[in-house]
């Protein structure tokens, strides 16, 4: 048989093959999502970016405070019904952090449930620049992880932006560590069988940095595992790295415009002293950091520029004989599993379920 016959045109994925796609154009985006991403005015295209990474910082953060009021309306209404959960018990804490600052932690526990459970130290996205663990949306969340039966910390660190902020790199990753270091010596009075470090695209980031720098200050006993979703580790979001193929293929959708991401994340380290540094950056950690860290999960969402920058520091961490793997939400924007409870629920829970599994085994060493 002649198989040049049997040959078919090519189609790239999203702009790599169509460089003006845009989301809702794109087939594979999950219809619920579409619709949802409609209902809430997620879809309307802004004019050009008023800031750049060329910006001065005062500019960046003025512009950084207008845009979490944008982002902390958006959560209001799509969150508008969410409400505390009467089933779970909900404790505020004021520890002092390692740079004799007042950090607060959300410690959420399912009711009537005294046993020792896995305990997720919980830290929210934001890109490490802005918004508030207190926002409903982290609120839900969890409250639906202590629901699977875990014991939730949220901690309030400081931000490099925002009403939290500016407090630079390293701020709000010796914030998760100094609640890292709490939560272990109150393990007993947590009653928690283990620690996960687990949070979504900035506080994936800074989940996984938490663990970097726990081995570096050799406390890593202290972590079981790390359980993070759609991380934002690269640092290279003007000159893309053209293994990082997402940063292409996706640039744009569902407002993750990367020129955006890098002028916002360079309050992160606004004198560019820390670009290659792992504790900032973990996709540039060695094989020597990587070594001996304890089991990874790394979730992604399929049309996220930032999809492969996790599956990118799966490898690393496999190549180092960690115990490391990946998901990859078909049909999902950057952290749309979290985002949207009420209109694609087996979505949400899928997520939920796959903490409370990974928290189950790895807190039994399994």
């Amino acid at each position: 048989m002649d198989r040049t016959n049997l040959e078919k045109e090519v189609f790239l994925p999203g702009k790599l093959g169509n460089p003006k796609m845009r989301i809702e154009d794109d087939p594979r985006l999950d219809p619920r999502l579409l619709a949802a991403m409609r209902k809430y005015g997620l879809l309307e295209q802004s004019g050009p970016l008023p800031v750049s990474v060329n910006s001065s910082v005062p500019d960046l953060i003025d512009f950084c405070n207008q845009a979490e009021k944008g982002w902390e309306e958006e959560n209001a209404k799509i969150y508008a019904d969410v409400k505390p959960n009467p089933e779970v018990s909900v404790k505020t804490v004021v520890i002092r952090g390692v740079d004799n600052n007042e950090i607060k932690l959300f410690v959420h526990r399912p009711k009537g449930n005294d046993r020792d459970l896995p305990g997720i130290l919980y830290l929210h996205g934001g890109g490490m620049v802005m918004l508030s663990t207190t926002g409903p949306i982290y609120q839900q969340w969890r409250d639906e992880l202590a629901l699977a039966g875990l014991v939730s910390v949220g901690v309030e660190f400081r931000n490099a932006g925002g009403k939290l902020g500016p407090h630079p790199f390293p701020a709000g990753l010796n914030d998760c560590v100094s609640a890292l270091s709490w939560m272990h010596k109150n393990k007993r009075f947590l009653k928690v069988s283990g620690i996960i470090l687990s949070g979504e695209s900035g506080g994936g980031n800074l989940a996984i940095a938490s663990c970097l720098k726990a081995k570096e200050a050799n406390i890593l006993t202290h972590v079981q595992g790390v359980y993070s979703q759609a991380p934002i580790l690269a640092n290279a979001y003007i000159d893309k790295d053209p293994t990082i193929q997402s940063l292409f293929e996706c640039d744009g959708y569902a407002g993750m415009d990367l020129a955006l991401v890098a002028a916002l994340t360079k309050l992160y380290d606004p004198q560019e002293i820390f670009t290659s540094d792992p504790l900032a950056w973990p996709l540039c950690a060695n094989q020597d950091l990587l070594r001996g860290l304890p089991p990874h999960h790394i979730s992604v969402n399929e049309l996220d520029p930032h999809r492969d920058e996790g599956i990118a520091y799966v490898r690393k961490l496999l190549d180092a004989g960690v115990e490391a793997s990946s998901r990859t939400i078909n049909g999902t924007h950057h952290v749309a599993d979290m985002k949207f409870r009420k209109e694609a629920p087996d979505i949400f829970f899928d997520t939920i379920g796959s903490i409370k599994s990974f928290a189950d085994r790895v807190s039994r060493g399994v």
